[in-house]
């Protein structure tokens, strides 16, 4: 094996483990029996608690040496992750988990209009993925009308998500400008917990008391989600470009809704496939067409 193919194989394995622990998210909210609001509150808390040693020690004199325009950005960032779990979340558990994954991975694209909104325009391409995401997105939501107020609320509530999810990361784009990846994510679940626990407080909503299966649900998105597929993700972006994280990142999408299936046998609305695939394919074209013109405007260290 030679030096190529022996560097090769960790990264496909770090690409395989991080798109099937993002993939886990929305199927295992889905499962817990738990309002959507105290799972977010929990996921953020304890993915801060376990990040705070290193906070606290290795990453100390950068915690406490950042200018404060840095750490305000942080908090910002915080507070529209926060927005993001409270309307994602909960879409999940209202509607289908693969109509709630498709639609919140407009990430990009509403990443790729605040870019815009600030002056550096998407190519072409960029423009049409934009297009065929947005007609996608109509037509999956088009395809729920008929089905209950409920899943048209899901589907608004999935795209808020993601219009959510492109602000935090407009805003992580400011803060990490001085801070690491782990300082930055530790403000953010930081700040995104205090949110949601004062949200769930005065909602009175119960952040206790849920039987052993909920417990490890919410124990799974912790380390799945939240910290090993991030964490993989990273490690790839040192060995791979970000374009291809980023699309490989929309394997989210058919994984989970695969892992919906089998596990909770929810099957994917058959009028709302093409939609959902001519909205992958829109998000798709809008990644590449903005790798071509040289101006990223996609994170690949998503929420989820």
């Amino acid at each position: 094996m030679n030096e190529r193919s022996s560097a090769r194989l960790p990264t496909v394995l770090a690409l395989v483990v991080a798109v099937l622990a993002v993939s886990s998210s929305a199927p295992l909210i889905a499962f817990a029996a738990a309002p959507a609001l105290a799972i977010a509150f929990w996921r953020n808390a304890l993915a801060t608690v376990v990040l705070t040693p290193i906070t606290y020690g290795p990453r100390r004199a950068e915690l406490f040496g950042a200018s404060p325009r840095a750490k305000v950005f942080g908090v910002l960032a915080g507070v529209a992750l926060a927005a993001h779990f409270a309307t994602w979340m909960p879409s999940v558990q209202l509607g289908s988990v693969a109509t709630a994954t498709a639609l919140v991975a407009t990430q990009p694209v509403w990443q790729g209009v605040i870019a815009a909104v600030q002056g550096r325009r998407p190519s072409t391409a960029g423009w049409i993925g934009i297009g065929l995401a947005v007609a996608g997105a109509a037509w999956a939501t088009g395809a729920d009308v008929g089905v209950s107020t409920q899943a048209v609320l899901a589907d608004v509530l999935a795209l808020l998500g993601g219009v959510f999810a492109a602000v935090y990361t407009a805003l992580g784009e400011r803060a990490r400008t001085e801070l690491r990846t782990t300082t930055y994510t530790w403000i953010c679940y930081g700040v995104c917990a205090a949110i949601l626990l004062v949200v769930c407080l005065a909602a009175g909503l119960d952040l206790g008391g849920y039987d052993n299966r909920t417990w490890a649900a919410i124990l799974a998105l912790v380390v799945g989600a939240q910290l090993l597929g991030h964490s993989m993700f990273n490690y790839a972006l040192e060995h791979t470009t970000a374009t291809t994280v980023s699309v490989l990142i929309l394997l989210e999408v058919p994984g989970a809704s695969l892992l919906a299936w089998l596990w909770l046998d929810q099957q994917p609305r058959v009028a709302a496939l093409p939609g959902l695939a001519l909205l992958l394919s829109g998000v798709a074209v809008f990644i590449l067409g903005a790798a071509r013109s040289a101006r990223p405007v996609v994170d690949p260290a998503l929420p989820d």
